[in-house]
């Protein structure tokens, strides 16, 4: 199953619960593109060396568990470290969508995560699955909600992480992230034209996840 949508659109929530009603893998691709993007900074790769960049994706290798109580939609890890508690700070935020917009990069990133889903049934969220990553998918959905309420859901998963932000700031970086990902040449962000596309911004996960079951019923 392809789950796409913008940053804090509710892929990740609404993909987990999919994900334990089927007693499929998880797999969340935004976390493998802020991994490299942290490396990046941790390393002082410069966002505009995209050869660099692309040799960063090539030589790391990322893995990701299975849920866990500190992280439920799995940990990340690159090279054996555990990644997960520092992808959403706000210096990953404010780069990662330069980095994925490196069509070398995201070469190597679709390769890994096809690798992934033929392994076994997966719930695979990110920007580009149904378009790119799994265009053969049985079912594709594209999850939206206005820039105002997904930087609300953003304030409130940072603050529940002990992370301090200011509203104002984190909807000006998800509306530049947004443009970032629409515009670029390679994988721009969009629904499959086969997606289902649902609204989330009055829906509770588990309703978004009822629609979507019922869209399984209907189609499968």
């Amino acid at each position: 199953m392809a789950i796409d949508g913008p940053g804090a659109s509710g892929k990740n929530t609404v993909g987990m619960l999919l994900s334990q009603h089927f007693g499929h893998r998880f797999l969340d691709t935004g976390a493998m593109y802020r991994s490299l993007t942290w490396l990046a900074l941790q390393r002082g790769i410069p966002f505009d060396d995209a050869p660099a960049l692309v040799s960063l994706a090539q030589t790391t290798l990322l893995s990701v568990t299975a849920p866990d109580a500190g992280a439920p939609y799995g940990r990340l890890y690159a090279d054996g470290a555990d990644l997960t508690d520092v992808l959403h700070r706000p210096e990953v935020d404010a780069k990662v969508s330069l980095l994925a917009r490196i069509p070398g990069v995201r070469r190597v990133m679709v390769e890994q995560q096809r690798r992934m889903a033929s392994e076994d049934r997966i719930v695979m969220v990110g920007r580009d699955i149904g378009t790119v990553v799994l265009p053969n998918a049985d079912l594709k959905v594209y999850l939206n909600a206005a820039p105002e309420v997904r930087a609300r859901r953003r304030v409130q998963d940072m603050e529940r992480s002990g992370v301090a932000v200011d509203y104002e700031t984190v909807l000006a970086e998800l509306r530049v992230r947004d443009r970032l990902d629409e515009s670029r040449a390679d994988s721009p962000l969009r629904p499959a034209a086969d997606a289902h596309n649902i609204q989330t911004d009055h829906l509770a996960p588990q309703a978004v996840v009822e629609a979507i079951l019922n869209l399984w019923q209907t189609t499968s």
